[in-house]
Order: structure tokens, then sequence, then C-alpha cells
């Protein structure tokens, strides 16, 4: 059949193209083909004439999306490739997790998930699943200076986009009651006391590894307090409760520990209270009931963990397994809540989803697949090096999953509509898909005017060739670009070495805007794509875009990668 000959011409095609970074000869194709598949010998000048289509198609692909389409029709070829493949990485062993694991993601609701988020969330999701057991999203909302109400609820839906698997639902505001408890508790075993020193009567205290005033009080007194902090008695920063360390400790942050403070203002949106238990605590308290075995986060926590433990030994709890991976930065994007926020308050980004940030959502409507980024957190891995979050792995994953689903379309930046002299009324078919013929055609009519880049006329080749279309001559009369047809044959073309564009008839292209991080790129689109909305789409020698907006004037998409 047709159709085989033209794919293993194609693979061929993209195999040459790959290993010697530039487009082959058609000979050469058909020579390796009929030496590999002596059967089709007999279609020699079949061969010949599909050659034409297949070098075009080939042509008009990046080098990296050749290698891409290399290993996903013919990946035993592309294993001889120079470039590294795209694979999947084991995470290593965790010790203690032979019987099974119960894991937490512990976000702050004080904005939507980022990057840097779904590094913890994925890594524990990927363990929880490879050992088995129980994945806890505790909500940790013990602070209301950095609580956005609205969180809540993204928190949520960035998980589900995630697609990670969640057992179990936690909101520490619902355990206040617990961690007064086990406060209570902590004073009653002398782990813990109530503290009225000024914070910088303290701070020069811990520096100096002296004890405060507060420090010797009896478990009686520290009751008494305890129970006044509770009823509101005091006001904000008169009083705290701290877990007793060792005051000798050569890093003064582990000197007394603050465990509780009293706040306030601002108000917490779920519940009624003036005396909050700080992070170390509650962590602390939960980990233990909700029965973690394993902790995996950032370094930056490592100080934490040590402060942990303190509290977990005076209960007389074992401790979770912890694992604490290097600090990852991400450049190109905002990862910052605050400054965020500030920047959509402003009206400076669009919202949450703004393309220049870093979040999920951001990530989503850019055309981001939920599994491109799980693959790529899996691949970071869990190492304590610190590294850089690499887009280029990401960008390679994500191209894997969109460029077999993704229909190909043109799109012309900054369109100039100039007149073809000479040019017969001709129509265009051009695939859906280079790789699935039966998917159909585009219908792309030419009847005398075309639609071109700018950027392609204004670099002033002395030949183009129209992809799917002709060739065409350019040339200046009185300072103005004139084109005239110059014939249908690829290979002519070929020879020249023009260069083959994309283009839209001038009567049925559509405005189109697409929006990248360092700015709109204004152009025209074709008809189909107003089919497309929310799908991601390969605008041909641009790359991957997401189709986000086909209601108004004009069409909306925003840039994925190459």
């Amino acid at each position: 059949m047709e159709d085989d000959l033209r794919n293993i011409l194609y693979i061929f095609a993209l195999q040459n193209a790959v290993k010697h970074s530039s487009l082959p000869k058609p000979g050469t194709v058909i020579g390796m083909v009929m030496g590999k598949y002596p059967e089709f010998r007999s279609r020699a000048r079949e061969a010949s004439v599909l050659m034409d289509e297949v070098l075009s198609q080939v042509a008009t692909l990046s080098s990296v999306e050749r290698e891409d389409q290399l290993r996903i029709l013919a990946p035993d070829v592309a294993d001889d490739i120079s470039r590294p493949r795209v694979h999947i990485k084991e995470l290593p062993r965790l010790e203690k997790a032979e019987h099974g694991v119960v894991m937490r993601f512990a976000p702050n609701p004080s904005g939507p998930l980022h990057l840097g988020h779904a590094r913890a969330a994925v890594l524990n999701d990927a363990y929880v699943k490879r050992y088995g057991g129980k994945y806890i999203l505790r909500i940790e909302d013990t602070d209301p200076k950095r609580i956005d109400s609205e969180a809540y609820q993204m928190v949520i839906e960035d998980i589900s986009w995630l697609g990670i698997t969640i057992h179990e639902v936690v909101y520490q505001s619902d355990r206040f009651d617990l961690y007064y408890r086990y406060g209570r508790e902590l004073i009653e075993r002398g782990g813990a006391y109530v503290c009225s020193c000024e914070n910088e009567q303290f701070r020069q205290l811990k520096q100096k590894k002296t004890a405060c005033p507060c420090r010797p009080l009896s478990v009686e007194e520290n009751l008494t307090l305890f129970d006044k902090m509770l009823a509101g008695e005091f006001y904000e920063g008169e009083a705290s409760v701290r877990v007793r360390t060792d005051l000798d400790h050569p890093d003064p942050a582990m000197r007394d520990f603050p465990a509780f403070r009293i706040l306030h203002q601002p108000l917490h949106p779920r519940i009624d209270a003036v005396v909050y238990p700080l992070m170390n605590f509650s962590v602390s308290i939960d980990d233990h009931l909700l029965g973690v075995t394993h902790v995996i986060r950032g370094k930056d926590h490592i100080a934490n963990t040590r402060r942990q433990r303190y509290i977990f030994d005076y209960f007389g709890w074992d401790v979770p397994v912890y694992r604490h991976y290097g600090r990852m930065g991400i450049e190109g994007v905002v990862l910052s809540t605050s400054q965020m926020r500030q920047g959509i308050v402003s009206g400076e980004y669009e919202g949450w989803d703004d393309i220049r940030l870093g979040t999920l959502r951001a990530l989503s409507r850019r055309g981001i697949s939920p599994d491109a980024v799980r693959q790529a957190v899996i691949d970071i891995g869990i190492g304590e090096t610190d590294i850089s979050f690499s887009w280029d792995n990401l960008y390679a994953q994500n191209r894997m999953i969109v460029d077999p689903v993704a229909n190909r379309y043109f799109f012309v930046s900054h369109p100039v509509g100039l007149e073809i002299r000479d040019a017969p009324h001709q129509v265009a078919h051009a695939l859906l898909h280079p790789n699935e013929p039966v998917r159909g055609k585009r219908i792309l009519p030419f009847t005398g005017t075309v639609l071109l880049p700018r950027e392609e006329i204004e670099k002033e080749p002395a030949v183009i060739r129209l992809k799917d279309l002709f060739n065409v001559i350019v040339s200046r009369e009185d300072g103005e670009y004139v084109l005239t047809y110059a014939g249908d044959q690829l290979s002519e073309a070929r020879d020249v070495k023009a260069p083959i564009i994309q283009w839209l008839p001038a009567d049925c292209a559509l405005p189109c805007v697409l929006r990248k991080q360092e700015g709109d790129v204004l152009g025209v689109c074709e008809p189909d794509v107003m089919r497309e909305a929310g799908s991601v789409v390969q605008f041909e020698r641009v790359g991957f875009a997401r189709i986000d907006d086909t209601a108004g004037d004009r069409i909306v998409a925003y840039f994925t990668h190459r």
C-alpha cells in the first residue's frame, strides 16, 4: 500500500536528517529503503513521487521535533542517535518501607500550587504507589497571616490536576483542641514552659546561652499561664509557649524554640482562636497521630527536623524516616506567592494562571500535561545536591505526549498580504497529522493573494516554497515585494535551498494572537483552529500551542514550547 511505502520513506528520511543534521537528498533515502526492503524496488517511480511530499514534511520540523518523531515511530533506530534519550528514571528505595508507607503533602493555603510544590507532591505520591499505603493531604493553616481563603479550593484543584491519589484530607484548623491538649501534656512532661519575655530580651539571652527568667517556673505555674493564654487574658506578644531544649546547642535556632503564640489579627477564616500552634509543634503532633512513616521534603527543613525530634523524644514517639532533597532553582517564572498576589492586584498579571508565573495553573493554560510535570519531577529525584529545574526536560516530556495527538495548522505572524503573479488557482491539501492520514486533510484554497510572515519576507530570499502549494520567486519593484509563480516541484525549491514557509489564503484567515511569556505575537491562523478550543495544536514551524479562546473577535492561543 502507498501508506506503507510513505511511512517507511518518512522514517528513513527522519533517520538521515537527524544523523546528519540536514535535509537528505531524495536518492539517498530511496536507496536506503530499497536496500532494506527489496520488495519495494518495483515501486521506485512511486517512491520518487512520494519523496517530495515526505521531504517537504521533514523540512517543516525542527531538529528536536525530528528526533522526537523518530523516537515515536522507530525507537530502535533512535537508540543510535547521539542526543541522550529521555528515559524514565527510578527513584531510590526508601528504608523501612517494605511493609507500606504513610506519607503526607502539607502545603499552606496561601495560594495555588507551583512547580516547587509539585516536587514534594509527586515524589510522595510515587513512593506511596510504589510501596502501597496511605497518602494524606494536610492543609497546614495554623498561620492566619499566610491564608488566602480561595486557596483552600485551589490546592485541591491543583492536586487533582496533577493526578495524585489522596486517601485522606486533613485541615490543621480542625485540630486546635488536639494541639492544646498535647501542649498541656508537653508542659506536664517538663518539655515546655510559658515565656513572657519580650522578643528582643529573649533573643539576647538565647545568644548568650542564658536561660530566661520564665524557664524555672513550676509545671503548675506554667499550666495556669497556658490556661490564661487560651482564655484570652494576654495580648499579642505578651506570652508564648517554648519547647525546652539545650541552651548550649551550637545552633541558636535550636535553643528553646516557640510552640504556641498569641495572634489577634488577622482573623482566621475557619476558626475563632487567639492561641496558634507553630509549625514545628503542630507538624510533630500530626505526623505521630496520623501515623506518618516517611517524610520527604527540602533540605531547608533540616533544622525543622531537628526541632521536631525534641517533641518526639519528649512524648516517647517513634520518629519518621526523613529524606531531604536539595534546593531546586527555577528560572524564567515567578514563584513567590506574595509577589504573584501583588502583581495580580496591581494588574500586572491576569491571574494565578498568567503564563509568566510558575503555578501549575499557568503550566496547564500553556498546554503542559500533568504527566509531563510528574515525569520531570521523577527525573529530578530526591538527591541532596542543589539543582536547576530543566525546562528542556519538561518540554521533551511534554512533546512526547502532545506530538502524537496535536493537529497541525499554519500560523502566520505579522502577516503581509501579497499577490502572486502568473499563479494558477489551486487548492492545497495539508495533512492534519503527518503520521495519521486517516485524520484527514486541511483544505487551503489559493485564489491569487496570500498572507506570509513578515520576518520571512524581510529576509529577502530569492525563492520560497509555500508549504503544500508551490514555489515562488521573490523580487523587488519600486521598493515593493513582488512574488511570481515558479512551478510546483519541491525538488526544484530544494535544489536552490529555498526556505519552506507557512502561508494562508488572504480571504479566509482568522485573526490570532499567540501569547508567549515574553509578549504577544499577532498574526492569523487557519479557520479550522476554531474547532480546537482547549486543545494543544502544533503551529507548523512555530511550535505547540494551546488554543485558549475562540469566542471573541480573534483566536487566543498560548505558546507551549517548540
